[in-house]
């Protein structure tokens, strides 16, 4: 995973400061989600990946299937990148463009999994206590994982917070044994 971040992180960055410099922050954000998603494919990973096709055609595969949606930078992006056999970067690209620019505007995604479905209540208690603790403005979504028992697991970038009764079970039981 480090291997594909550390090969990404260029092109991420070279597309942010295009869509810095272009203002296009939003539509490059919506170009990277559906090449990722289509690049993800079981099916597109056979096609971009076979090795009787040209890099072009590899990468006029992919757009192909993108249809209209794509813009010329972008198209350009997926020239590029089938030319340095480098299409499986797309996801990690697309992840490291969503940080660069979440950073950039101040945000931070969080992901709370819980045992039972947050109420909006709790959900927008959470988002203030978060937003005050991050000083940044929160976007928040929720998973549900019942085998948590109770409690909540909160992710963002690297910082996880297990207050869930599975979490505080497992320290126990580590503590138990040393």
């Amino acid at each position: 995973m480090a291997e594909l971040t550390t090969l990404a992180r260029p092109y991420a960055k070279a597309v942010f400061a295009e869509a810095s410099e272009k203002k296009a922050l939003d539509a490059w954000s919506e170009d990277l989600a559906l090449l990722s998603a289509v690049s993800a494919d079981a099916g597109m990973r056979k096609v971009t990946g076979h090795p009787s096709l040209s890099s072009k055609q590899q990468a006029q595969a992919l757009i192909d299937v993108c249809g209209d949606k794509l813009n010329e930078a972008a198209k350009n992006l997926v020239a590029v990148l089938s030319e340095n056999k480098r299409l499986a970067l797309l996801p990690e690209i697309a992840a490291l463009y969503e940080e660069m620019k979440a950073q950039l505007q101040n945000t931070v995604d969080v992901v709370v999994t819980s045992a039972f479905e947050l109420s909006s209540e709790q959900a927008e208690k959470l988002t203030q206590a978060l937003k005050a603790r991050l000083q940044c403005d929160v976007r928040m979504t929720s998973e549900i994982d019942e085998t948590l028992v109770g409690g909540a697991i909160i992710r963002t970038g690297d910082l996880v917070v297990d207050g869930s009764v599975k979490g505080k079970l497992s320290k126990l039981a580590e503590a138990m044994k040393s």
